[in-house]
């Protein structure tokens, strides 16, 4: 009865991939860059596992002994979002780009949401920042009780709305209706936004929700749950898959209620996997370009690290990865950045140290737990196990 935890550092990128040159994401860095201008990284354990000792990782110490086999794995599909990336790395990599709106929703896609809405209009229809937009348009939507669309460089259609003065359930249902009619189009995610407060004191809630359009192929989470193993969604994992191969669901507030949710579902579960996206890197830090914030939030992730391993077992696998890069020290855009992602594999029994080179997609993690949890990995990812099952350092 095995047990595989995979934990996303949501954002957490190791550097530019090759096919970022000549684009904006040219010279990202995530973790490098969040270390340099915090002077620094206070993360012990992260260290001990081997996140130094990554390809292209420049900023932490190297130890001569990690305690987990360390790489990075390159992203096959086109994008940098969360959708592409997550489902990659379960077993679906892409092979076409998810459409974008750079100048805003056209007629064709803003009438029938209108009407079959029942609402007398939007504000924004643009691409922008998801706090910069409250200021500039909270007070009018609480005015006319219009919603706020937005969108970014995601494949994303965002509605923004007061959770008192709007509700709550009809920000909802009216991202449902968003959802069928996106569908046919095969736009990435259509998101909720809810927030509170009065002009001037905006405040997102983590009541956020995310309706994705469905993997277009199998994923591993699909293979897992036919074969009769619990897969459970921390976070907003069923709602990136679109509640497709999750057989439970626990959501979470941020990083914080997210690990300790995680922690206690560890100590109950006795086969299976456990999937956790942690979002506040990517959603607090990355997107406002807090650097700052961003490395505390590593740190104290750190420490959770620490009391989450007392409760693994023998023959448990973990493994801690991102899904894109959002470098907080780019200026030009609060956008995702396209990055190698990290890869740290270890558990009791398993052989430490052993470097994972650079792997050629996302798709290797999840065929790893395919096999890990006694599954043949039914592709495209290249599972490595076995290096992990060799000698123990």
């Amino acid at each position: 009865m095995a047990r595989a935890f995979v934990l996303v550092l949501d954002s957490l990128g190791v550097g530019a991939l090759p096919d970022a040159a000549g684009t904006s994401d040219e010279g990202a860095h995530t973790l490098d860059h969040l270390v340099a201008a915090n002077g620094g990284l206070e993360a012990p354990r992260l260290v001990e596992l081997g996140l130094g000792c990554i390809e292209g990782v420049s900023s932490l110490p190297r130890p001569e002994a990690p305690a987990a086999a360390f790489g990075r794995c390159s992203e096959r599909s086109p994008g940098k979002d969360t959708s592409t990336g997550h489902w990659e790395m379960m077993g679906c990599p892409l092979d076409f780009s998810f459409p974008v709106f750079p100048d805003g929703f056209g007629p064709e896609i803003l009438d029938p949401f209108l009407e079959r809405s029942g609402l007398a209009g939007v504000l924004g229809n643009k691409a922008a920042s998801g706090t910069e937009i409250l200021e500039e348009l909270g007070a009018e939507h609480v005015a006319t009780g219009k919603p706020i669309v937005y969108t970014s460089a995601d494949s994303v259609f965002q509605v923004a709305c007061h959770e008192e003065h709007f509700g709550l359930e009809r920000l909802y249902e009216i991202c449902r209706t968003a959802r069928e009619l996106l569908d046919p189009l095969g736009v990435g995610r259509v998101i909720a936004r809810p927030f509170i407060g009065e002009d001037g004191a905006w405040q997102r809630t983590y009541n956020r929700r995310d309706f994705s359009l469905l993997p277009p192929k199998e994923t591993v989470l699909d293979r897992l749950a036919d074969a009769g193993q619990p897969v459970v969604g921390v976070g907003k994992i069923e709602d990136i898959y679109a509640g497709q191969g999750v057989t439970e669901s626990i959501h979470t507030e941020g990083n914080l209620d997210g690990m300790a949710r995680f922690m206690e579902r560890a100590e109950t579960l006795d086969e299976g996997l456990l999937f956790i996206n942690l979002v506040d890197f990517d959603m607090l830090y990355g997107h406002r370009r807090d650097a700052l914030g961003y490395a505390r939030a590593l740190e104290v992730f750190d420490e959770q690290l620490c009391r989450f391993e007392e409760r693994l077992r023998p023959g448990d696998l973990v493994m801690l990865t991102a899904d894109h890069g959002n470098d907080p020290t780019f200026l030009d855009g609060t956008d995702h950045t396209r990055e190698y992602v990290p890869v740290l594999a270890y558990g009791p029994g398993l052989a430490r140290g052993v470097d994972l080179g650079t792997r050629a997609s996302f798709a290797d993690m999840g065929a790893t737990v395919e096999e890990h949890l006694g599954l043949s990995p039914a592709g495209p990812g290249t599972s490595f196990l076995d290096e992990l099952r060799g000698s123990v350092a």
